[in-house]
C-alpha cells in the first residue's frame, strides 16, 4: 500500500463525513433493506379485519335507521310533532286557543267573546253557537279539548 492510496482514502473519508453534516447533501443508503413497518406485519390482519367489521357496523347501522329510503330526519325539517295537548275550553285565553288546529287568532277571540258574553260553555257542542265555528271545525278541535265537568243543580 502506497502512500497515494492512504491519501486518496483519507479524503474520500473527509468528503463522506462533510456530506454526511451538510443539510444539503445527504449520502446514499448503503443497505437494500425495506424500512421497518409502523405496525407489526402479525398484527396487520387482525387491525384490517376490525376496520371492515366496523365499516359493516356502521353500514347496517344506516341502513337499520333508513339511510338509503330516506328514513332519516333531516336537520333543517324534522318531522311534526305527533304530541297532543289539550286545553279547557272555559279558561283558555285567546293565545292557548290559537293554538288548536284550525283555529286562528281571530276565531279564538270570538270563543272568548262568546264565553264572556254567554258565561261558560255546557257542552263542547255549544262552539257551534260562535261565528266561524262549524262541525267540521268542532269535529277537528275535540281531541285538543278537555272533558267539560257537568255541574249538579242545586237541590
Amino acid at each position: 500500500m502506497g502512500g497515494d492510496e492512504g491519501c486518496l482514502l483519507a479524503v474520500s473519508y473527509a468528503r463522506y463525513c462533510h456530506a454526511a453534516h451538510s443539510p444539503l447533501i445527504r449520502p446514499a443508503m448503503t443497505t437494500s433493506e425495506p424500512p421497518a413497518p409502523l405496525v407489526p406485519v402479525r398484527s396487520q390482519p387482525i387491525i384490517a379485519a376490525g376496520v371492515v367489521v366496523g365499516l359493516v357496523a356502521i353500514a347496517a347501522w344506516y341502513v337499520g335507521l333508513g339511510g338509503f329510503r330516506g328514513g332519516l330526519v333531516h336537520h333543517d325539517a324534522p318531522p311534526p310533532a305527533t304530541q297532543t295537548f289539550t286545553v279547557n275550553i272555559n279558561a283558555a285565553g285567546v293565545a292557548e286557543l290559537s293554538q288548536l288546529p284550525g283555529l286562528g287568532a281571530v276565531t279564538a277571540q270570538k270563543i272568548v267573546d262568546h264565553r264572556s258574553a254567554h258565561g261558560p260553555f255546557a257542552a263542547h257542542d255549544d262552539l257551534l253557537a260562535v261565528p266561524g265555528i262549524g262541525p267540521v271545525t268542532l269535529e277537528g278541535l275535540l281531541p285538543h279539548l278537555r272533558p267539560i265537568p257537568q255541574q249538579k243543580d242545586a237541590p
